[in-house]
């Protein structure tokens, strides 16, 4: 057996520093890349998990807006029956009471009530004019008169309330 070194290894005082100092800079500058890459990786998934929370709550938030959405010309029906219904009618009790319960579900479900009384001021975010008409009493451009009552679902437009506004001079 021969003692000279295999070609290509290097004994640890031929070997020339400029080589490891380039080998070390070019590693340490390898590390700093994949330490940066991973920083970037995890900042995606964290906003990947938190769209997904926003919009898992999103949809629980308005899952029942289909359905809420198909109940409101029900209550409105309720409501024209209450308005028309006489007083010693014996179903009337059963209407009032079925409403008050629906509506006690539809509010715990998100559903708020747009009723604009005459004089309140008129929203376009939440009013719809239907109408312009010559009203005493009423303030210019508010509401005059409401024909249908609009809904909030989780402070979302569901539905405008509808209305006629005083015509401005």
């Amino acid at each position: 057996m021969s003692n000279e070194p295999h070609p290509g290894v290097h004994d640890g005082d031929a070997t020339d520093p400029s080589q490891s100092d380039d080998l070390v800079e070019r590693l340490q500058a390898e590390l700093e890349q994949l330490r940066a890459h991973s920083l970037v990786e995890r900042a995606d998934l964290e906003n990947q998990r938190k769209r997904l929370e926003r919009d898992v709550r999103n949809a629980c938030r308005f899952a029942n807006k289909q359905l809420l959405g198909d109940l409101l010309p029900v209550m409105d029906g309720m409501e024209a029956a209450l308005a028309t219904a006489d007083a010693t009618d014996p179903l009337r009790d059963g209407v009032v009471l079925t409403l008050r319960e629906l509506n006690r579900v539809a509010e715990n479900n998100g559903l708020v009530e747009i009723a604009p009384g005459a004089g309140d001021a008129f929203n376009p975010d939440h009013h719809q004019a239907m109408s312009i008409v010559d009203v005493e009493g009423v303030a210019p451009g508010a509401v005059a008169q409401t024909f249908q009552k609009g809904y909030l679902l989780n402070e979302q437009l569901l539905r405008p309330a509808m209305v006629a506004v005083a015509r401005s001079e």
